[in-house]
């Protein structure tokens, strides 16, 4: 996304992988234009920011000798009794950091990106986000470089550097869009799926869209590869799905997203990549430092831009809010939190992106299976991606179970189960880059054992 000049990332996406295709490829297209980027992140809970990794020293100095207490007494407890076979979110961190850790450093900006209570969150989500950290293997990480071991599994403690395109990741999909459209392919952009229609006499696939201006056309395909919501998807095959498909496909819950981006004076106040905000009383729940991520994203130095991430769905208030009301919302908000002076705020704009999260509440393990089942009536289509699969995948595996399907489909047969991806590949918000890239898919091929 590009405002005046200055470009932001919608999300914020780190290019780092254990797997050496997914790495590869973002070498093949991009090439120089990928930088080496170091890793600055942190926390603001109670008016005080807390590096990200924790660093055991800096946490204990600004909690105080008596709350540190209460949170390793309180570990210690859910060492001794933890919930037996976890179902929430809340229960599952509760076991690895302790209860009181917990609320102060889960539970406020979780609620805020999902909207509901950390009790009707999966365990399922904790699981493949922060699978493998503990508290312990933070603590240990605040006191070297080096990676820590989980089960004897290298786990990503919190990487110290990640790559990134100089001008943002859209800049990687522009660069392939133009070897697509070399390769004599076509890239279209502006138009809607109104329907995927499979006809079983001709086993083709016709897929009618419709462009910005209107106008309706359709496509004839062997093969469908589809990265579109799998609510959206179901609802628009024909032949229908059965009811009991539409209805789970009907149950499958999304979290909207809003960024505001502000150009404010770079008084040198910020050097992080991002903060996340721990703090009830605003809604910001992150803040992106687009100038951190890469300085060639903003073409002004005397100036940066913050991209202030608000999580709501698309019938809040918040949602339908005017651009104007949202940017003085976030400069206020900007201001309260001490980022900012309210006279260093110059511009901002305001970016909408429907359904950027797939809930995970206690119904989409059962609704997701239902549909897996009805799809297979449908040769040929294949699911990709975080909204495709209702899997929250990270970039990486996403585009692996991309790559993964098209060598399905080169090899006329299922040789990966691209719904093990990121199951059998250890992944975490945490690692160092260098030291997570074994060779090999991070899929096993069909049959393999785990």
């Amino acid at each position: 996304m590009v405002y005046k000049g200055f470009r932001f990332d919608i999300g914020g996406h780190r290019f780092f992988s254990k797997s050496e295709q997914v790495e590869a490829l973002w070498s093949e297209i991009l090439g120089p234009d990928l930088l080496e980027r170091p890793r600055l992140s942190r926390i603001l809970y109670g008016g005080k920011f807390y590096s990200y990794p924790l660093k055991p020293v800096e946490a204990l100095w600004k909690l105080g000798p008596i709350e540190s207490a209460l949170c390793f007494l309180s570990y210690l407890r859910a060492q001794m009794f933890p919930v037996r076979d976890p179902r929430s979110f809340e229960e599952w961190v509760s076991n690895q950091f302790g209860a009181r850790l917990f609320r102060m450093f889960f539970k406020t900006y979780t609620e805020k990106v999902w909207g509901i209570s950390c009790r009707e969150i999966s365990a399922d989500w904790a699981a493949q986000r922060i699978q493998g950290l503990s508290l312990w293997s933070a603590v240990k990480n605040g006191f070297r470089s080096g990676s820590t071991k989980a089960g004897g599994e290298i786990v990503k403690s919190l990487i110290h550097s990640f790559r990134y395109p100089r001008l943002g990741p859209g800049m990687m999909w522009e660069k392939c869009a133009e070897r697509v459209r070399a390769m004599g392919g076509r890239v279209l952009l502006g138009c809607k799926v109104t329907a995927c229609r499979f006809d079983a006499e001709l086993n083709r696939w016709s897929i009618e869209y419709n462009h910005s201006g209107g106008a309706s056309e359709s496509i004839s395909a062997d093969h469908v590869i589809s990265s579109a919501p799998l609510r959206e998807l179901a609802a628009s095959l024909s032949p229908p799905v059965s009811e009991q498909a539409a209805a789970a496909a009907a149950g499958l819950r999304y979290r909207d997203f809003m960024t505001v981006a502000l150009i404010v004076k770079d008084r040198g106040t910020l050097r992080d990549n991002w903060i996340y905000i721990h703090d009830p009383s605003v809604q910001v729940g992150r803040i992106q430092n687009y100038k951190s991520w890469s300085p060639e994203m903003v073409p002004d130095e005397a100036h940066c831009c913050y991209g202030l991430e608000y999580f709501c769905n698309e019938t809040d208030q918040l949602w339908k809010s005017n651009d104007s009301d949202l940017v003085a919302l976030a400069t206020r908000e900007l201001v309260k939190i001490g980022l900012a002076r309210r006279e260093d705020v110059v511009d901002g704009c305001v970016v909408r992106q429907l359904k950027a999260y797939p809930v995970y509440d206690d119904a989409y393990v059962r609704h997701v299976a239902t549909l897996r089942a009805e799809l297979q009536r449908y040769p040929n289509l294949h699911l990709v991606g975080r909204n495709g699969m209702h899997k929250y995948n990270n970039q990486d595996h996403a585009m692996m179970t991309a790559m993964l399907t098209v060598e399905n489909i080169a090899a006329g047969r299922q040789v990966y189960d691209v719904w093990r991806v990121n199951q059998d590949a250890q992944y975490h918000e945490s690692g160092l880059a260098e030291e997570t890239k074994p060779a090999g898919a991070v899929a096993k091929p069909c049959g393999a054992k785990a």
